[in-house]
């Protein structure tokens, strides 16, 4: 990474323009979460909020158990849209919104639908931070984002391996990867590739820990040895390739 992109310079702080275009961004979110809104039926919204903790979500899961059979499509584009937010502006929580899919949806149709809205949320992440988190991304991760461009270069020809890695495995939280990686330039055939890929065995983790939501006593319950040790296996033999590619051109 050179000295001139290391440097915050004139891109700190924002410009009129960027802000207007992350502005434009947030507005569209808030006018699509406001039209599901008002399609549901007329009744008492106050339990719904962002959960924050497992007895939060216990108590939206039982409420929207009714709503999600007699206002489907008003439920999964409400879900998804939220999702999608709490990914775009790195909101914590989304662990919450997986065990949730579980709970409503069930193993098969839950993992599907966490996929999706994570392929989708760290998309839009991706494409905003392209826009306006140069200058960002340098003030909350510098020393992350110096090892992450070094890897990204050092294993440029096997990248799709090493993004699938990263996604696999709690190497790197998910979402420095997805605002860090337009700035190192990882392609976006590859970011998505990797990200729709990789996130499955986590959310299949997560999402049929929702179906028995009752027995977690914490979020801790949801990643014991085996299943750490089975992300590594996975995020290993994912990046195999790369490290037997290395061997031959040295």
């Amino acid at each position: 990474m050179d000295n001139k992109n290391v440097r915050l310079g004139s891109k700190f702080p924002l410009n009129h323009r960027e802000v207007a275009g992350a502005a434009l961004v947030l507005l569209g979110f808030a006018l699509g979460l406001l039209g599901v809104y008002l399609t549901m039926p007329a009744s008492d919204y106050s339990f719904l909020k962002l959960p924050r903790t497992l007895d939060d979500l216990q108590i939206l899961r039982d409420r929207l158990e009714g709503y999600t059979s007699d206002y489907t499509v008003q439920v999964l584009v409400g879900y998804c849209m939220v999702y999608i937010f709490m990914q775009t502006f790195m909101i914590p929580g989304t662990v919450f919104m997986s065990l949730l899919a579980g709970a409503l949806f069930g193993v098969f149709k839950g993992v599907a639908l966490v996929v999706f809205t994570a392929t989708a949320g760290a998309s839009s992440c991706y494409f905003l931070s392209k826009m306006i988190g140069r200058p960002i991304v340098f003030c909350l991760w510098p020393d992350k984002l110096k090892f992450f461009q070094a890897q990204v270069t050092k294993r440029r020809e096997r990248l799709l391996n090493y993004m699938l890695f990263l996604r696999v495995t709690p190497t790197l939280p998910n979402t420095f990867i997805n605002f860090a990686s337009p700035i190192v330039d990882v392609p976006y055939h590859t970011f998505f590739l990797a990200t729709i890929i990789g996130l499955i065995p986590a959310a299949f983790v997560t999402v049929r820990a929702g179906i028995a939501l009752g027995e977690l006593q914490s979020i801790g319950d949801l990643y014991d040895f085996q299943s750490i040790a089975a992300l590594f296996f996975i995020g290993i033999i994912t990046v195999t390739p790369t490290l037997m590619g290395k061997d031959k051109s040295s």
